[in-house]
């Protein structure tokens, strides 16, 4: 069953009626709003094209229900399955770019207090190891020995680390911000960047798979294959021209016209 992207706007910002204050209703008005026999009149939704009952204004702000080049049409169709499944991988890289900022800050202040923080730190995990019941000594990676290890990177290192960490979180920022206003450069630069990642991801997997890294790789692998395919990146698929013939296809009063019932049957003459 497809999934229809009007009816999940519809459930987040309600139905777009027009109409609803107007005093009248025409015959060439049944695109829009109609009038049974009973006097009930019915809205046409510009989004799912759902028709809503609702009542006659009691006190109408216009005369008749407005015309096509007084509408402003929501996004439907494929524009706005575009804005949900870009925005989704925009809400995802704005969870990277708080994961990372926060991991770069801490390199950095790491890197800036560690000969303050040393004999402290060492105490403290081996008396968490020792109350957990694990080996504080020799003879494994024990968290003691990682702290360690941690401790003897060179500042340098550290710092360069802390640098490229909160670029990265930039970059994704960046990413993020583009796709939520539907940029084509945003597209570009997310399936760049998400593809140069897939090697690291597909090697670390490969020395020591967990749920969350199959998990990234995943969908990773689903936002390069999302935008390359559907979104026609690098001329596939016809490219840009095909995907701008398609926008405006799903887009306006055409769309609207195309969707809506057979004027000629249900107006008399």
């Amino acid at each position: 069953m497809r999934l229809r992207y009007e009816l999940l706007g519809c459930a987040l910002h309600g139905h777009a009626l027009v109409g609803t204050d107007a005093a009248t209703v025409r015959a060439r008005d049944a695109l829009l709003v109609r009038e049974d026999d009973a006097g009930q009149r019915w809205y046409r939704c510009l989004r799912c094209d759902a028709w809503e009952p609702g009542p006659t204004p009691a006190e109408p702000a216009r005369d008749t229900v407005p015309g096509p080049d007084e509408v402003e049409v929501p996004l439907r169709g494929r524009p706005l399955r575009d804005r949900f499944v870009l925005r989704l991988i925009a809400l995802d890289r704005a969870v990277h770019v708080v994961g990372l900022a926060l991991l770069g800050t801490a390199v950095l202040l790491f890197a800036a207090y560690r000969e303050a923080w040393g004999e402290t730190a060492g105490q403290i995990v081996g008396v968490l190891q020792g109350a957990l019941g694990g080996p504080v000594g020799h003879g494994g990676p024990t968290l003691l020995v990682e702290v360690e290890r941690a401790f003897a990177v060179p500042s340098a290192t550290l710092y360069w680390l802390a640098v490229a960490l909160l670029a990265y979180a930039v970059l994704e920022a960046v990413e993020a911000v583009g796709l939520w206003y539907a940029r084509r450069w945003a597209e570009y630069l997310t399936f760049v960047a998400t593809t140069v990642l897939l090697v690291p991801e597909v090697w670390e997997i490969s020395h020591g798979p967990t749920p969350t890294k199959i998990v990234a790789l995943v969908v990773n692998l689903a936002v390069v294959a999302y935008l390359l395919v559907a979104k026609r990146l690098f001329g596939l698929r016809g490219g840009g021209r095909a995907e701008d013939a398609e926008r405006a296809h799903d887009t306006g009063w055409p769309a609207v016209e195309r969707a809506g019932p057979d004027l000629h049957r249900l107006t008399p003459g």
